[in-house]
């Protein structure tokens, strides 16, 4: 195994002595047993390339890529149009790197340009940056742009993604910054629980349009209440919803962020995927990471730099508010030829879409004895479901026949998607297995 290792054994062991380990056992002893590779993986020694390459093959024809899906959750199938692809494998857009020497690098800039203005016009806001790593980094970095002296705390609704709150908390405990999380009623944000926790060191409240369990919040309501105790509003959004909801700016929000992989983004097993981030002009300095901006050159030709470096971490250092030194170039690639190829029109119709066959499949489901609806509100793509038999065991009747089915919740609920993608045929399939399981 030791062949296949970018390390040399003197490179682990000074890195093991760093650390006063004495072994690599030691470094990965808090990992499950059932993840661990005791003997390392089964690589037969010696092989040439072509081999080795078909070693690996047939390791990733263990992977079991569902035809049909109803999960989502935070990452979503909808379709790709071939143009995204075609564009974003280009020779001269897949080997692009972060342009330090800016200026030179005129089409890397104008991309970043172009999908900094789809974002504030998805959110209605006036300010984008270039991207971020993903929707809960963009949602950590929010957070930090809204603390000063006076205001120090966050508050996070209880029906923002787990995984979204789990980061913030990381980000948030770096830097000494309280995070309290408001509870729910009925799946929603509690207003009343949340006018109670807004006291004067609160410098934001994060909540997601539609929430975690699929329910759209009363976005302007928490806008206003929040904005009237001298806190900013930041909207966590789906940006496919985005096409056909309120935007952020519409509610009252000072910054929106969202998870970008609906734009154009496979599914990939988890990534790479893209974080967007938007602010009122206000904030635009607080922005973390890349901004680029229009000019003219001195022939009076349009151009195109990265604009207030000043801010930014390669140049103050330990005192920028943020350490993000990159950006998502390829993936805000991806989005903006999605967006671009699909219009505002082509935006929505994919909204509708997938709000009507949601619907259709939250109807039939509830159909079901056993099965109901968890929550009363008004939904958009998600759904959660009581579920009379063991999620667990209702999942792996799905997989059987091709079905990824919706997220067992901890709560013993299942978290159900519906896209575009998803046709009657497949979702009548469903409910019929469903069926088989309960009855």
């Amino acid at each position: 195994m030791a062949g296949y290792l970018l390390n040399t054994e003197p490179q682990q062991k000074e890195m093991l002595d760093a650390l006063g380990l004495k072994s690599l056992d030691e470094l990965y002893k808090g990992l499950p047993e059932a993840l661990l590779l005791p003997n390392g993986p089964d690589i037969p020694e010696g092989l040439a390339e072509q081999g080795i390459l078909q070693v690996f093959e047939k390791l990733t024809g263990k992977n079991n890529v569902f035809p049909h899906i109803f999960r989502g959750a935070g990452a979503y199938k909808h379709y790709i149009p071939a143009v995204v692809p075609a564009m974003v494998g280009k020779e001269r857009f897949i080997t692009g790197y972060t342009p330090y020497q800016a200026e030179v690098s005129q089409g890397t800039l104008q991309s970043i340009f172009e999908f900094q203005t789809m974002i504030c016009e998805l959110t209605g806001l006036d300010a984008s940056n270039a991207s971020m790593y993903d929707g809960a980094s963009a949602a950590a970095e929010a957070i930090a742009m809204c603390k000063d002296r006076k205001r120090t705390k966050a508050l996070v609704i209880g029906a923002v993604n787990p995984r979204t709150t789990d980061t913030v908390k990381t980000y948030c405990w770096a830097s000494d910054t309280p995070v309290d999380v408001v509870q729910t009623k009925d799946g929603v944000c509690d207003l009343d629980a949340l006018s109670q926790m807004l006291t004067d060191d609160v410098a934001c409240v994060l909540f997601q349009q539609p929430n975690y369990f699929g329910l759209l919040e009363d976005a302007p309501a928490i806008a206003e209440l929040v904005s009237s105790k001298g806190a900013k509003v930041i909207m966590s959004v789906n940006p496919i919803a985005s096409a056909v909801l309120q935007t952020p700016g519409e509610c009252g929000a000072d910054i929106a962020v969202g998870e970008g992989q609906p734009l154009g983004i496979p599914l990939s097993f988890g990534g790479p995927y893209l974080g967007f981030i938007a602010a009122k002009s206000a904030l635009t300095r607080k922005l973390p990471g890349r901004i680029a901006g229009e000019t003219t050159d001195e022939t009076g030709k349009r151009a195109f730099v990265l604009t207030l470096q000043a801010r930014e971490q390669h140049i103050r250092r330990e005192t920028a508010g943020s350490n993000i030194c990159s950006n998502q170039a390829l993936m805000a690639m991806a989005a903006s030829v999605y967006m671009a190829a699909m219009g505002p029109q082509g935006l929505k119709e994919v909204a509708m879409q997938s709000y009507s066959k949601a619907h259709y499949l939250a109807d039939e489901l509830d159909k079901i004895k056993g099965f109901e609806l968890a929550h009363s509100g008004p939904f958009f793509h998600e759904f959660v479901t009581r579920c009379p038999a063991e999620p667990e065991k209702l999942m792996a009747h799905l997989e059987k026949s091709g079905m990824l089915g919706g997220l067992p919740l901890p709560s013993g609920d299942i978290l159900w998607c519906a896209t575009e993608m998803n046709s009657k045929e497949e979702m009548d399939t469903l409910v019929s297995l469903c069926k088989e399981v309960v009855t």
